[in-house]
């Protein structure tokens, strides 16, 4: 088979293969198509096979792996600096394009949206400047507020959510405290219930900039402006002393529920600036980024520093994750998302670095289940969205008007963002393979 293009143009002879659904898969058979064709003119191609077997095919867009590497270049340049030949049939693997297909409408806060967390599929939990954490259940629904900071929320975490109606998080606050919530995550109540936390976490003496919830969601860490990281307990009973005092306050004539508070059970000291990124990934093992330009492997048995990573910026934000939960992604100070892997202790040098964006980097994610997609938000007002087989954004996502303080993944196919446009958006629809 040919595709018709420009006389002049070289061709070289593919194959098209996927491992995506019957209803994706084009007949098995070579076809000689231009060499200067990059991503969007082979997905014109795919699409065009598609209709001509089904002629009911709506198109849409396609990415191309080449020998495992996506193609976001003419293939001629990209064979040519692979050196690969084009004198063979070349296997071209197709995938759905790693985009959003849908906005939703946006959550409207009162103020900037600082901070986000989107591991529970149920709902989606919020921080903002005016001192109030939210739950959403979906677009525009707004089921809870979290009312008692007296400062902005700087960091939210869902700590459990599954198994059970009931779903526990936590917020960090500019007022020095940490507050931990209960709620019924099935409700869906047209009108928010406002919340009071059910435990108070004193212990720091600056702002609290990050909280992450252990993976087992009997414990939180903190980071703060402090320079330390604290841990804490996340139930409300009393062991070791954890809980210092227990408050009750009266309404109505009558005693509303009691309200703990707890001390760290230990701190982690080391770093020499504020500890702006926190994350507990394993059960043993807690991360931190930090302005004073490192990152640091904590372990939680000991309080021992395991190793350092100096980036030489003042870093905004880490998460750990890709192949084997080994990968550490930080940024910060400048528009480049670095990615160390510290299995190869041989060199001090990131493995990746993806340098799109124009300004600061506000939050870096990695998906929760694919090893080799991530996102990042920024102060130049955009999300991207990452594939470790390309140096290039899969996609980016200009939904917001101002500065973006945070994102992060949700329900797998959706990504969630907040920012300095007092908007919570979520982009939906997209296929991560």
């Amino acid at each position: 088979m040919d595709i018709e293009s420009e006389t002049n143009s070289r061709r070289i002879q593919v194959r098209f293969v996927t491992k995506l659904k019957a209803r994706y898969k084009v007949p098995n058979t070579a076809i000689a198509i231009p060499s200067h064709l990059h991503r969007l003119g082979l997905s014109s191609i795919v699409n065009k096979l598609l209709q001509a077997v089904n002629s009911e095919w709506k198109t849409e867009p396609f990415d191309f792996l080449i020998d495992g590497e996506l193609v976001r270049m003419p293939l001629e340049e990209f064979l040519l600096a692979k050196g690969l030949s084009a004198e063979k049939t070349l296997e071209i693997e197709y995938i759905r394009a790693v985009s959003p297909r849908r906005e939703e409408e946006p959550c409207v806060h009162d103020d900037w949206v600082s901070a986000v967390d989107g591991s529970s599929p149920r709902f989606i939990l919020t921080g903002c400047y005016d001192g109030l954490g939210r739950v959403w259940k979906q677009a525009g629904q707004c089921t809870h507020i979290l009312e008692g900071h007296t400062g902005v929320v700087s960091s939210v975490s869902i700590i459990n959510s599954e198994g059970t109606d009931s779903a526990i998080v936590a917020t960090a606050s500019k007022d020095q405290t940490l507050r931990l919530w209960k709620f019924d995550a099935e409700d869906s109540s047209d009108q928010p219930a406002r919340l009071r936390a059910f435990k108070i976490l004193r212990g720091h003496n600056a702002s609290v900039h990050s909280v992450a919830a252990k993976t087992s969601g009997d414990m939180v860490c903190s980071g703060s402006w402090d320079c330390t990281i604290n841990l804490w307990r996340t139930n409300d009973s009393d062991i070791d002393g954890d809980t210092v005092s227990i408050k009750k306050r009266k309404v109505n004539n009558t005693d509303e529920e009691s309200q703990s508070e707890g001390e760290a059970v230990s701190t982690l000291v080391g770093h020499t600036q504020c500890v702006s990124s926190v994350v507990w990934p394993q059960h043993e093992t807690i991360y931190s980024a930090s302005w004073d330009h490192s990152v640091r492997k904590w372990d939680v048995e000991t309080g021992k520093d395991l190793s350092d990573i100096f980036c030489g910026k003042v870093l905004n934000c880490i998460d750990v994750g890709g192949e084997g939960l080994a990968l550490i992604a930080v940024a910060g100070s400048d528009p480049i998302l670095r990615i160390w892997d510290p299995r190869k202790p041989e060199t001090s040098a990131p493995v990746f670095q993806f340098s799109s964006h124009s300004s600061w980097i506000s939050a870096c994610k990695w998906h929760n289940w694919s090893s080799v997609h991530l996102l990042s938000s920024s102060y130049d007002g955009k999300v991207m969205l990452w594939d470790l087989r390309t140096a290039f954004p899969l996609a980016i996502i200009n939904s917001h008007k101002d500065k973006v303080l945070c994102a992060d993944w949700w329900k797998g196919g959706c990504v969630v963002s907040g920012g300095a446009d007092a908007q919570l958006h979520i982009s939906s629809d997209i296929s991560i393979q």
